[in-house]
C-alpha cells in the first residue's frame, strides 16, 4: 500500500502551512508515496528522504521531475512552482541522465542513436538539463554530427532514408531547443556547420520537419549575429527560399518569410534597397499574395506577424528619402520639379520658341508654381527641405503626374483657375499628406514584437506606397472641396481638412480592404458628410444629458452597470486566454494557457505544443495558483519579465501589453496579452478578483455604452406598457391583399 510520510501532531481541523506541499512522487516498478514536501528544506534532503523510503543508495544521482509531458527538471531556483496535488517522479539526476544521452548518442547501432536523439530532442527543452549537457560540450558534438554524419551515413541513406530523416530531423530539434536557452553564443559555429544547414534548404524540401528545423536555425544566426548574417548571406540566396512559399504548407511558408524578414532586417543599410531590388526580380510579393495571402486557407497568427513585418520593413525603405533634405542646388533633383510643371502646363504655357526673354520665362515660372501649390514660387526647391517628409513627397508628386497624368492635370488645372480662394494647394497638400501617411504606416520605426497588423492591399503592387498617396491625394482634394476649406490661411485649413482625411483612411485602413480598388471604393463611401453623421451618431452615443435628474439616475444605475462589467470580465477569465511565449532570440509558436476556476478561487495555468482550436479543460493544465495567494497585479514596465528583458524593454507595444500576478514572496506569473482587448479583459478582472476598481479603457468605453443604452432605455415613454420576454408570435397571412396600393 502507499506510503503516507506525515508531520507529527498533523490536525485535520487546521491549513497545513504555506511552506508545505502535499505532492504525489512516483518511481517505476514501485507504489507511488504520497508526500508533503518542506519547502523551507534543501532540495538535496527531500531526494535523500525520498530515496531512503525506496531503499535508493546514492541519492545525489537522483533528481525530481514534473511526472506531466513537460518532464522538467525540479531545482532550487523552480521549485517555489510545485503546487499542491502535483504529480512528480524521481529519476536519474541532470547531469547522469545527460552523460548517459551523451554516450548513447554517439552509439555504433543506428537503432540506439535514433532513440537516443529522440529522447535527447525531449529533454533539451528543459533549461536544467541544457545546462549539463551543453557543459559536456554536447552542442559541439551535435554540430560535428550535422558536419560529417551525414556523409557517414551517405550509403545508409538510400537503403534507411526513413531513419536517415528522423535522426537528422531530432538531431536539429535538439540542437534549436538548446541554443533556444542562450546558454552558448550563435559567433561559435564554422563556416562548414552553416554550409550544411544551408544545404538542407534545398536538399529536404519534402522533409517538413529537418526543413522547418533547418531555416529556423538560418533565422536564428541571422538575428543573433553580425558575422553570421554574412555567411549566412553567403549560403541561401532568395532564389532557393521562393519554391518554399509556393507549397501548401504554411508553417514552412512562415519560417521561409521570417528568414527573408531576418536577412533583410540584418542587412547593412546599402545592402537593404540590393535585396529589396532582388526581391522584386524574384517577384516574391506576388507569390506571396498568390500563394499565401488569397490562398484557400485562413492565415494564422504567426503568418500574420510575418507578413506584417515584411510589409514594416519594406516601407522602412523610404526612410531615407523622407529624412533626405533636398538640395537647392542639385540640378536633377529641380529637373523634378521643371517636370512637374511641363506635365501640367506643357501646352497651356510652353513657349513656341526659345526666344523669350529671361525674365518673362522666370515670370511665367513664379506663376506656374504658384498654380502647383507651392509656399516658394520664386524657388520650390525650398519647400522640401524639411523632414519628414523630405523628398519622398517629391517622389509621390512625380509619380502621380507620370502615371495618374490625367487625375494629376485635373487636380492642379481644377484648383489653379479657381479664384474664390476655396483652391487645394496641390504642392503643400502632398508634402503634408506625405508626412501624415508615413506616420500612419511608421515609416523608418522597428516592428513590433506582437504586433500582427499587416494589410493585404500593401501586397497587390510593387509600388504599393505610391498607390496609396495617388488615392489618397485625390481624397484630399474632394474632401477639402467638401469642407469649403480655403488657402487664405492654410495652417488652419489644413489642421481641420487633415484630421478628417486621417480619419476616412483610418477608418477605411480597418476594414482590411484585399486591393487598392478596394480601398478606393471604402473612401468613396466615407465622404465628409458621412464622416460627419459617423462623428453625430458617435456623440449622440456617448454624449450624457447634464441635468442633475439624469446625473442622479446615471450615479444610481452605475454600480449596477459595473457589476455587469464585473461578471462579464470574470466569465471571460473562466474560459480562459492562450498567451504566447515571447523569445528575444527566435520567435516561435510557443503557448501556454491560463483560465479562472468556475468558483473563483483558482488560476489554472500550463503549457500547450500548439494553439488550441476552443478552450482548454482544467484538468490538461498542471499548475494552480490559488486567487487568495495573489499579491498584486503589475502593468507596464513594472512586470519583472519587462525589467528582465532589456530588447522587449524597449518596446512600447510589448510594454502596452505585459502585465503580472505576484504571490508569495518572490512568485511570479508573466503575461503578454496578444492584443489590447485581452489585457483589459484580464486586467480588469484580475482586478475584480482583488476587490479592486477596474480601471482599463474597455472598462470605461463598456460602462459609457451600457449607461447610455440603460439610460435612454429609462427615459423611454413606457408607462403602463408591459415589455415582452419573448418577442411576439408573427401574424398569420391575410386572406387578401386588397389594400395593397401600388403607388406605379
Amino acid at each position: 500500500c502507499p506510503v503516507v510520510l506525515a508531520p507529527k501532531n498533523s490536525s485535520d481541523a487546521m491549513p497545513p502551512p504555506a511552506d508545505i506541499v502535499k505532492v504525489a512522487i512516483e518511481w517505476p516498478g514501485a507504489f507511488p508515496k504520497l508526500m508533503e514536501i518542506d519547502q523551507k528544506k534543501p532540495l538535496s534532503s527531500i531526494i535523500k528522504e525520498v530515496c531512503d523510503g525506496w531503499s535508493l543508495a546514492n541519492h545525489d544521482q537522483f533528481a525530481l521531475q514534473h511526472a506531466d509531458s513537460s518532464n522538467f527538471y525540479i531545482t532550487e531556483k523552480n521549485r517555489n512552482e510545485i503546487k499542491n496535488g502535483a504529480i512528480l517522479r524521481l529519476t536519474t539526476s541532470p547531469a547522469q541522465n545527460a552523460q548517459q544521452l551523451h554516450e548513447r548518442i554517439q552509439s555504433s547501432s543506428m537503432d540506439a542513436k535514433l532513440e537516443a536523439l529522440k529522447d535527447l530532442a525531449n529533454y533539451s527543452r528543459d533549461v536544467t538539463f541544457a545546462q549539463e549537457f551543453i557543459n559536456l560540450d554536447g552542442i559541439s558534438l551535435l554540430t560535428q554530427m550535422v558536419e560529417s554524419g551525414t556523409e557517414r551515413y551517405q550509403k545508409l541513406q538510400k537503403i534507411m532514408k526513413p531513419c536517415f530523416g528522423d535522426m537528422l530531423s531530432f538531431t536539429l530539434t535538439a540542437f534549436v531547443e538548446l541554443m533556444d536557452h542562450g546558454i552558448v553564443s550563435w559567433d561559435t559555429f564554422s563556416v562548414a556547420f552553416i554550409k550544411k544547414i544551408a544545404s538542407y534548404v534545398n536538399k529536404f524540401a519534402s522533409d517538413i520537419s529537418i526543413l522547418q528545423r533547418s531555416l529556423a536555425i538560418l533565422e536564428s544566426m541571422v538575428l543573433n549575429s553580425h558575422d553570421l548574417y554574412q555567411k549566412v548571406a553567403q549560403e541561401i540566396t532568395i532564389g532557393q527560399l521562393i519554391p518554399h512559399l509556393q507549397g501548401t504548407d504554411q508553417e514552412i511558408q512562415t519560417y521561409t518569410i521570417a528568414v527573408i524578414n531576418a536577412l533583410f532586417l540584418k542587412a547593412p543599410d546599402d545592402k537593404r534597397q540590393e535585396m529589396a531590388n532582388i526581391l522584386a526580380q524574384k517577384q516574391l510579393r506576388s507569390i506571396i499574395l498568390t500563394h499565401v495571402i488569397r490562398a484557400q486557407r485562413a492565415i494564422n497568427n504567426e503568418m500574420a506577424h510575418q507578413l506584417y513585418v515584411l510589409q514594416v520593413l519594406t516601407f522602412n525603405l523610404l526612410e531615407d528619402r523622407m529624412m533626405t533634405k533636398m538640395d537647392p542646388q542639385d540640378q536633377a533633383q529641380r529637373d523634378i520639379i521643371f517636370e512637374l510643371r511641363r506635365i501640367a502646363f506643357d501646352a497651356e504655357s510652353e513657349p513656341n520658341n526659345s526666344s523669350g526673354s529671361m525674365e518673362k520665362r522666370k515670370s511665367m515660372y513664379t506663376r506656374d508654381y504658384k498654380k502647383l501649390g507651392f509656399i516658394n514660387h520664386v524657388n520650390p526647391a525650398m519647400d522640401f527641405t524639411q523632414t519628414p517628409p523630405g523628398m519622398l513627397a517629391l517622389d509621390n508628386m512625380l509619380y502621380f503626374a507620370k502615371h495618374h497624368q490625367d487625375a494629376y492635370i485635373r487636380i492642379v488645372l481644377e484648383n489653379s483657375s479657381r479664384e474664390d480662394k476655396h483652391e487645394c494647394p496641390f504642392g503643400r497638400s502632398s508634402i503634408e499628406l506625405t508626412k501624415m501617411l508615413c506616420e500612419i504606416l511608421k515609416v523608418g520605426e522597428l516592428p513590433s514584437e506582437t504586433c500582427n497588423d499587416f494589410h493585404p492591399m500593401f501586397f497587390t503592387h510593387d509600388r504599393s506606397f505610391e498607390e496609396f498617396f495617388c488615392i489618397c491625394i485625390q481624397l484630399l482634394n474632394k474632401t477639402w472641396k467638401e469642407m469649403r476649406a480655403t488657402s487664405e490661411d492654410f495652417n488652419k485649413a489644413r489642421k481641420r481638412v487633415m484630421q478628417v482625411v486621417k480619419e476616412q483612411i483610418m477608418r477605411a485602413l480597418t476594414t482590411k480592404p484585399s486591393s487598392l480598388d478596394q480601398f478606393k471604393s471604402k473612401l468613396q463611401n466615407l465622404s465628409y458628410t458621412e464622416i460627419l453623421k459617423i462623428r453625430q451618431s458617435e456623440r449622440m452615443n456617448q454624449e450624457d444629458f447634464q441635468s442633475r435628474p439624469i446625473l442622479e439616475l446615471k450615479e444610481k444605475i452605475q454600480p449596477e452597470i459595473l457589476e455587469l462589467i464585473k461578471q462579464q470580465r470574470l466569465n471571460r477569465l473562466v474560459e480562459g486566454t492562450c498567451f504566447r511565449k515571447l523569445n528575444s532570440r527566435r520567435r516561435q509558436d510557443k503557448f501556454w494557457y491560463c483560465r479562472l476556476s468556475p468558483n473563483h478561487k483558482v488560476l489554472h495555468y500550463g503549457d500547450l505544443e500548439e494553439s488550441p482550436q476552443g478552450e482548454v479543460p482544467h484538468d490538461s493544465l498542471q499548475d494552480k495558483l490559488p486567487v487568495a495567494d495573489i499579491k498584486a497585479v503589475v502593468t507596464g514596465k513594472d512586470c519583472p519579465h519587462m525589467k528582465e528583458k532589456g530588447a522587449l524593454k524597449q518596446n512600447k507595444e510589448v510594454l502596452e501589453l505585459a502585465f503580472s500576478i505576484l504571490y508569495d514572496s518572490s512568485g511570479q506569473l508573466n503575461f503578454i496579452a496578444p492584443d489590447k482587448h485581452e489585457y483589459c479583459v484580464w486586467t480588469d478582472g484580475l482586478n475584480a478578483l482583488l476587490g479592486k476598481d477596474m480601471l482599463s479603457d474597455l472598462t470605461r468605453n463598456d460602462l459609457d455604452t451600457l449607461l447610455s443604452m440603460e439610460i435612454k432605455l429609462r427615459l423611454l415613454d413606457l408607462e403602463n406598457i408591459q415589455i415582452p420576454d419573448a418577442p411576439p408570435p408573427i401574424p398569420k397571412e391575410p386572406s387578401n391583399y386588397d389594400f395593397v396600393y401600388d403607388c406605379n
